[in-house]
């Protein structure tokens, strides 16, 4: 099993690590993807480096793509249109996109969040919803192959629904 993060600068430490980590435990192996290979920092200043650039992504290379929050880097990620190919492929081979915070931000960017069903951070509610997604207020949504989350205080649910969700691929 193959997982990708999507990140820029201004990542949400905890949203970051945490999934990279958790996925590391269970033995898939995780790339970091950005639009360029330079080291990049988290929001609260931890440098992490990419090790593929997102016009290097495949689809049939991955189970799994991680879009984190942190509002920084999903604005930065949803800019860059190898991203939003990348996640609409994703979805359409109906593989687990997850996302956490203003993460969906690149959801929507990418077109997959019309007549579905998710959740964020709360100040952009109005986004998922002008974007025709059924927005609801929970811990967690998970809506066919898009797991959703609105903070990293709900990472533990969050990564055990995506470990559950891989060990059924």
């Amino acid at each position: 099993m193959r997982a990708v993060i999507l990140v820029e600068n201004g990542v949400q430490d905890q949203e970051f690590f945490f999934p990279l980590y958790r996925l590391e435990e269970e033995g898939i192996e995780v790339d970091i993807a950005s639009p360029t290979i330079e080291v990049r920092k988290c929001k609260y200043g931890i440098p992490f480096q990419p090790n593929i650039t997102t016009d290097q992504l495949l689809v049939d290379d991955y189970d799994l793509v991680i879009v984190p929050g942190g509002w920084e880097s999903p604005e930065k990620i949803r800019q860059d249109k190898n991203s939003l190919i990348f996640i609409f492929l994703m979805n359409k081979r109906g593989k687990i996109i997850a996302s956490q915070c203003h993460g969906p931000w690149v959801l929507i960017s990418a077109g997959i969040m019309t007549e579905r069903k998710g959740t964020c951070y709360k100040g952009m509610k109005d986004d998922l919803i002008n974007a025709g997604c059924e927005y609801i207020d929970t811990n967690i949504v998970i809506d066919k192959n898009i797991i959703t989350v609105p903070h990293y205080r709900n990472n533990p649910e969050f990564m055990r629904e995506i470990i559950k969700c891989l060990r059924t691929l």
